[in-house]
């Protein structure tokens, strides 16, 4: 064998042996319920959102191939850690408002193979206005400065 067929075949080998050490696309149990401000917020979510931050991803058929599916489900497993729709506890459904505003969610890997979830302007107001109306804002963002401990904010 030349050295081209012996090259060619350790990354095969090494590639089938990667594709065997994938991960797991989870989808645990929804236990939580959101109680959204509109259809319209709701929907964007689903549409911009829901893939990483709650138990009902749908992953693409490019999730199955390595390394392209080690980082999506890193990304996932890691956006639900932080915020999780799906679940009671679902940890910084304060923040969600902020990050849509400024830009930082959805991330930019995900915008690129997902044009659904890009958000225009106009679009992103009212969703960023929907999310604080659900989740609440964050505290940088609550300029209340008589902390009375009042918290007007509802988690569901």
């Amino acid at each position: 064998m030349n050295k081209k067929i012996k090259i060619t075949s350790i990354v095969a080998v090494l590639y089938v042996i990667a594709f065997l050490f994938t991960g797991k696309h989870t989808n645990p149990p929804v236990s939580n319920t959101v109680s959204w401000d509109s259809p319209e917020t709701e929907a964007t979510f689903y549409r911009a959102c829901a893939d990483c931050h709650s138990n009902e991803t749908k992953w693409p058929w490019y999730s199955n191939f390595p390394p392209v599916s080690w980082a999506i489900i890193l990304h996932v497993n890691e956006g639900r850690e932080h915020f999780n729709i799906s679940v009671p506890k679902m940890g910084h459904a304060d923040e969600a408002a902020e990050e849509v505003e400024f830009d930082n969610m959805p991330m930019g890997q995900y915008r690129i193979m997902h044009p659904e979830a890009l958000l225009n302007d106009a679009e992103r107001t009212i969703f960023v206005d929907g999310l604080k109306a659900t989740f609440g804002a964050s505290k940088s963002e609550n300029h209340d400065d008589d902390d009375d401990g009042d918290d007007e904010r509802h988690h569901n």
